[in-house]
């Protein structure tokens, strides 16, 4: 895992392809818009326009660092809501925000999914139940902060997945087994990374094979710690 540390940001290249950038919200709001991204806030409501603004900031900077041709380009909603690059249909890109933060992923040839949470106070048991499966006893036993955020890391595999899947809560995420503690695993057609040891809040990528027919070098780039940082 190549990591790199910009003034605001916590990017990293999960492997090679798969670029994931996490930021705190206020720090990512624009002062002057890009315009397809201006255009697209004009009809949110007003609580939803700054953490939209800042996520879309975000993405095009980690955009601008490892695919420049393709930063300007429309995000567009497709099905179940996935976002997607307008004329560039075969790049994947992810946004999440929670809280205060915020999680764009990008990566050229692959399906994508990138989740961020902020851990709750608490984690009930039915929660917990729901969530973990089996593993929910082993978790039950920890102190309740310990709880939460350790819920917080599964949710974040859990949703990333059915990101990368395109199918969304109707994809039930709950049901995905993802063992406590894991920093990595896979899950059907998609692994997924959690970065348990770079990032204080939950965050977790998930993310399809490379096509075999996409040659390597064009989705690895040597450059990408001097343009990410």
């Amino acid at each position: 895992m190549t990591t790199l540390t910009a003034p605001t940001a916590l990017t990293a290249q999960v492997t090679p392809g798969v670029w994931i950038a996490q930021g705190e919200r206020d720090r990512w709001i624009p002062a002057d818009p890009h315009p397809h991204d201006r255009a697209a806030a004009a009809n949110l409501p007003r609580w939803r326009v700054t953490e939209f603004l800042a996520a879309r900031a975000l993405l095009r900077h980690l955009l601008r660092a490892v695919l420049p041709e393709q930063a300007d380009a429309p995000v567009h909603a497709g099905e179940h809501g996935r976002p997607g690059l307008t004329g560039h249909p075969d790049t994947g890109i992810s946004i999440s925000h929670d809280g205060a933060s915020i999680a764009v992923a990008v990566a050229p040839h692959r399906r994508v999914g990138v989740d961020v949470q902020q851990p709750a106070d608490s984690a009930p048991d039915t929660l917990l139940r729901r969530c973990l499966g089996k593993h929910a006893r082993t978790v039950s036993t920890l102190p309740e902060r310990q709880r939460a955020l350790e819920l917080a890391w599964v949710w974040t595999v859990q949703e990333a997945c059915v990101k990368a899947a395109g199918t969304g809560l109707s994809g039930r995420p709950w049901t995905i087994d993802v063992p406590p503690g894991r920093p990595r695993g896979q899950w059907d057609a998609y692994e997924w990374i959690s970065l348990r040891e770079r990032s204080r809040t939950p965050l977790s990528c998930a993310f399809s094979a490379l096509s075999s027919s996409v040659p390597h070098s064009s989705v690895s780039r040597s450059d990408v710690e001097t343009l990410c940082s």
